[in-house]
């Protein structure tokens, strides 16, 4: 199977409660695109680490891994550390794209205005 993951970037935090939304948006990213498997990774203080879920994934034979950053905007985190875990990925046989944060796309800012507003 060289088929292609999206994995959810998050920051992570010490209670678990925080992660109940980015699980939820995993659950509907997966209905949104059958014929891909979508997870989510976290930077700290959560499992699976984005090494772990790559690792597990590639041994279920995934190759191709589509990063999506649930951060609102690129700072350090997503400029330096984000860089850095990709570079640590250390397989020949693998592709990894890296998107900008979801929340600096304009249908995201868009939807959260109106969210806030109504």
């Amino acid at each position: 199977m060289a088929g292609r993951a999206i994995v959810l970037f998050a920051h992570g935090a010490r209670d678990p409660d925080w992660a109940r939304p980015f699980r939820q948006l995993a659950l509907e990213l997966a209905e949104r695109v059958p014929g891909e498997r979508v997870t989510l990774a976290y930077l700290e203080l959560m499992q699976p680490s984005l090494a772990e879920c790559v690792s597990a994934l590639y041994a279920e034979g995934f190759r191709r891994f589509r990063v999506v950053p649930v951060f609102f905007g690129a700072g350090g985190h997503l400029k330096k550390d984000l860089p850095a875990l990709i570079s640590t990925l250390n397989y020949k046989d693998i592709e990894v794209t890296v998107e900008p944060p979801v929340g600096e796309q304009p249908e995201v800012i868009t939807a959260i205005a109106r969210a806030i507003a109504r």
